[in-house]
């Protein structure tokens, strides 16, 4: 999520900074998000320029205007910082590193955004609103399905193998491919040159990396980035997250968040019709998204009342809901 990246400085789910259609006219994307916390609504928005430039950003919560800058015709409005608990911060201060360029190190934005900021220089209590913002976007988690293992350098996988030589976190992840239909032992050895290697135990020792396959490496990444985090996620995507499964695996993996993440909202993109099911999800848990961009639930795409027994595929196939495709 760009707001990741926006707030801490984090690797962006968007790379190259490409943010706009390649045909749209616009001079910056606008991104918004929302979230409510003890029943206030926070709205963050803001319009990117570049990789590393806004063009402005503002927090609202509920109806009150909290911050505004207009970092391209420098005109900020910081008057309601009060609401929360934030009056004391030093914004020419702010202001001031905007104009010398006054960016902490290794900080490349040329416009540091104003959250980001508040909340690392201004003593807020654990009760802020800002700090639980704060948190639950911390704990936000994208995964691509482009992010498969073959993909990555083999260094960036020695840190997790050590891991594995504790024994239960070995065990943890051969259940985790079991549960997935993956029914297998697996060995982590040191090899002479103090390198560490993971194995299929069979007769023969079987190298993990060099040969199992597309789906089961794809597992394996998401195991790695997502299910040893000491950290509980506050929200989980999943960009194709079945591309290289079978469909029963896919099953599977829905299964498996929905019951090891209850408390997650969870938003998983698929092209798999077979996922359209009653058994894995309910018809308004189940969204369309049209060429336009809009998402519309699968119970209001049709004047139908949808029952537990209708075939939510065959009716997809058959077209009762294309005229929101």
């Amino acid at each position: 999520m760009d707001i990741c990246s926006t707030m801490f400085n984090t690797p962006r789910f968007v790379k190259d900074g490409v943010f706009l259609n390649a045909d749209s006219g616009e001079d910056a994307a606008v991104f918004s998000y929302e979230f409510i916390f003890g029943g206030q609504r926070v709205s963050y928005k803001y319009a990117r320029i570049s990789e590393w430039e806004l063009q402005w950003e503002e927090l609202r919560i509920d109806d009150n205007n909290i911050f505004k800058c207009d970092f391209i015709n420098k005109e900020y409005d910081f008057e309601n910082l009060k609401y929360i608990n934030a009056d004391t911060a030093n914004v020419e201060r702010y202001l001031q590193s905007l104009d010398e360029g006054d960016e902490p190190e290794g900080l490349t934005e040329t416009k540091l955004p104003f959250l980001r900021w508040l909340v690392g220089n201004v003593a807020l209590t654990n009760e802020s609103i800002l700090i639980r913002l704060s948190n639950y976007v911390r704990r936000m988690a994208v995964i691509s399905a482009g992010s498969g293992m073959r993909f990555h350098s083999r260094r960036t996988y020695d840190s997790f193998f050590e891991t594995l030589e504790n024994g239960q976190r070995l065990k943890d992840l051969e259940e985790f491919f079991n549960v997935m239909g993956i029914e297998c032992r697996l060995v982590l050895k040191r090899l002479p040159d103090g390198q560490r290697e993971l194995y299929f135990a069979h007769e023969k020792l079987v190298p993990f990396y060099e040969n199992a396959s597309s789906g089961t490496l794809a597992l394996f990444d998401l195991y790695r980035r997502l299910i040893p985090s000491v950290w509980e996620p506050s929200l989980i995507y999943l960009d194709e997250f079945d591309a290289f499964y079978h469909y029963e695996m896919a099953e599977n993996v829905i299964r498996f968040f929905k019951k090891k993440y209850q408390r997650c909202q969870i938003i998983m993109t698929s092209h798999n019709t077979n996922l359209m099911s009653n058994r894995l999800m309910r018809p308004d848990c189940l969204f369309i998204l049209s060429k336009t961009g809009v998402l519309t639930a699968l119970c209001d795409a049709t004047e139908r009342e949808l029952r537990e027994g209708h075939n939510l595929e065959k009716m997809y196939i058959s077209g009762e809901f294309e005229r929101y495709e």
